[in-house]
């Protein structure tokens, strides 16, 4: 099946170039111009990644991301004109995979797609043995990109889910922000950090409103981040 991108951006000049890009690279490509255009081509189209743009008239980028993530773990890289690490943060805080600052190269913009992709593809070589991860109630099954916590569905993005199995692979490891980047990106720098505190904030949170008091995911201080907390690993 043809791989899909939903564009939503007001700039038609913009859309139009990455458009011509992304057919080139044998993408499937559909547009928006607002935010409304986008919800409703979310629902008539359903993209394998969305590349929103942060600011557009109607609803913007972040109104937009989080009504998509109230129904759908669709990928999204979100677009930003504004080199904010507020704006950054809070994009990734409401459920985006990754960001963009414009302007951006048609490179950048490819690996980036096809990193977040990746966390969601599955290997069709793993035995029904190895694609179950398991920590006490909390299950990680790889084949089916599912993750529950006694019987409750865990909502995750391709990210969350990535960082997820990383921890219950290594349950003892200790991992710093940038190798949880590399790990879940393909790729890591200074500068991107901040991103991980962010995506670790949402795990957190979705996991512990399944099992309230339970703390999966430790923090060590001047490190990292680790399995553990009050659970046996």
């Amino acid at each position: 099946m043809q791989r899909s991108v939903l564009i939503v951006d007001d700039d038609a000049q913009l859309r139009r170039v990455l458009v011509d890009f992304l057919q080139k690279e044998n993408w499937q490509t559909h547009e928006a111009a607002d935010g409304i255009e986008a919800l409703k081509a979310v629902t008539r189209c359903h993209p394998s990644i969305i590349i929103l743009d942060l600011t557009m008239p109607h609803l913007d980028g972040m109104e937009v991301c989080r009504r998509v993530r109230q129904t759908s773990q669709i990928p999204i890289l979100m677009l930003t004109a504004r080199d904010d690490e507020v704006d950054k943060l809070l994009g990734l805080e409401l459920g985006a995979d990754d960001y963009l600052v414009k302007p951006f190269s048609m490179r950048e913009l490819a690996a980036r797609m096809k990193a977040i992709l990746r966390r969601t593809q599955q290997d069709p070589g793993s035995t029904q043995e190895d694609s179950l991860l398991h920590c006490q109630n909390l299950v990680l099954d790889i084949r089916r990109h599912t993750a529950s916590i006694g019987g409750s569905k865990l909502s995750l993005t391709p990210i969350e889910f990535s960082m997820l199995e990383l921890f219950l692979r290594h349950p003892e490891q200790v991992f710093n922000r940038l190798q949880l980047l590399e790990a879940t990106h393909g790729f890591a720098f200074e500068g991107y950090e901040r991103t991980v505190d962010a995506h670790i904030r949402n795990l957190r949170r979705k996991m512990e409103s399944a099992a309230p008091g339970t703390k999966y995911i430790q923090t060590v201080y001047g490190i990292g981040y680790k399995l553990g907390g009050n659970i046996d690993v």
